[in-house]
C-alpha cells in the first residue's frame, strides 16, 4: 500500500512563507514525478509545480518567482517553499506523485489528502 502524507499548512499573513511537505508511505520503489496542485473553493484544481525525477521543474506563471520546488527521493518527498504569498494563493494544496510499488511492480499516480493554506490579514 502506498500513500501520501503532506504537512506545514496553516494561516500566514500576505507576504509571508510556508514550507508545504508530502512524504510518500509505504511499498515504495520508486517515484517518478512528484507535484503540487490546489484547489480554491468554487474552482477546479490547477497545477502548481511539478518536479521530475532528475530535478526538471514546472511552474503555474502565477506562482514563478515566488514558488520552489523540490525533493528528496531518498525520503520519496516533495517539498513547496511558498515565498511572497498572496491572499488568492489561498486553497487547499494537494501533492501528487508517480510511484511504482515494489510489491505489486506497478506505476500507480498517488494523491495526498489536502492541507488547507489561508493566506489573510
Amino acid at each position: 500500500q502506498v500513500q501520501l502524507v503532506e504537512s506545514g499548512g496553516g494561516l500566514v499573513q500576505p507576504g509571508g512563507s510556508l514550507r508545504l511537505s508530502c512524504a510518500g508511505l509505504g511499498t515504495i520503489g520508486s517515484t517518478y514525478t512528484m507535484g503540487w496542485y490546489r484547489q480554491a473553493p468554487g474552482k477546479q484544481r490547477e497545477l502548481v509545480a511539478t518536479i521530475g525525477s532528475t530535478g526538471t521543474t514546472n511552474y503555474a506563471d502565477s506562482v514563478k518567482g515566488r514558488f520552489t520546488i523540490s525533493r528528496d527521493n531518498a525520503k520519496s518527498t516533495v517539498y513547496l517553499q511558498m515565498n511572497s504569498l498572496k491572499p488568492e494563493d489561498t486553497a487547499v494544496y494537494f501533492c501528487n506523485a508517480d510511484i511504482r510499488s515494489f510489491k505489486s511492480n506497478q506505476v500507480g499516480n498517488y494523491w495526498g489528502q489536502g492541507t488547507q493554506v489561508t493566506v489573510s490579514s
